[in-house]
């Protein structure tokens, strides 16, 4: 590209096409903004500034929901996560765990089981923030891609944004089941023989 005078030009924005790229993302953006101070995102309280850890050997649901939504920490920093809602679930050998590093001290690991004594734990609309999952399932009467505003099989309040992708089963069967968290919301959560230690160092459940 050349100036009026004939001389290569260099660096310059074609801002109509800029536009038409960027438009999208910033209509997106004002979207979740718009979205998480109306409440109908994930966030019903401010995130620590931790992510924790989550396994099970187990987890069996009734009436399974997923979506995508944002949690949101002190700061205001927005943080999209894969929220996982379930009516009625049981989990067998849950652990938690976070690390915090300390000055001086350096890492503390906080670790938390329950359900490893025949007892499963149980919690009702739960409802799960998360950044990974991983595990082996298996559904019963599930729908993929279905309007994250149309969930009707999972809690009452689970449901998403419109037009945003979603799924949802009738029930969900889990092994082996592994996850980073932001939060974990509970209408009841029932821990049979809970455990609390710390240790100093990394002890993670994976």
């Amino acid at each position: 590209m050349k100036d009026a005078q004939g001389r290569p030009v260099t660096g310059r924005v074609r801002w109509r096409r800029f536009a038409v790229l960027a438009v999208p993302g910033f209509a997106a953006t004002a979207a979740l903004a718009v979205a998480l101070a109306e409440g109908a995102l994930a966030a019903s309280f401010a995130v620590s500034g931790q992510q924790f850890k989550v396994s099970a050997d187990s987890l069996e649901g009734k009436g399974f929901a997923q979506y995508g939504g944002v949690d949101t920490n002190a700061r205001g920093d927005l943080l999209p996560v894969a929220v996982t809602a379930i009516k009625e679930a049981e989990l067998t050998k849950l652990c938690q765990s976070v690390v915090t590093h300390l000055p001086v001290i350096g890492d503390i690991s906080l670790n938390l089981t329950a359900g490893g004594s025949g007892t499963p734990v149980q919690a009702r609309n739960l409802f799960i923030d998360a950044t990974q999952l991983g595990g082996d399932a298996e559904f019963t009467n599930i729908e993929i891609g279905r309007d994250a505003s149309t969930l009707d099989k999972g809690p009452d309040s689970a449901q998403g944004m419109q037009d945003l992708f979603a799924q949802q089963a009738d029930r969900v069967s889990m092994k082996k089941v592994r996850q980073v968290a932001w939060a974990t919301n509970a209408g009841t959560f029932k821990l049979a023989g809970l455990h609390m230690s710390i240790f100093k160092g990394k002890q993670e459940c994976f």
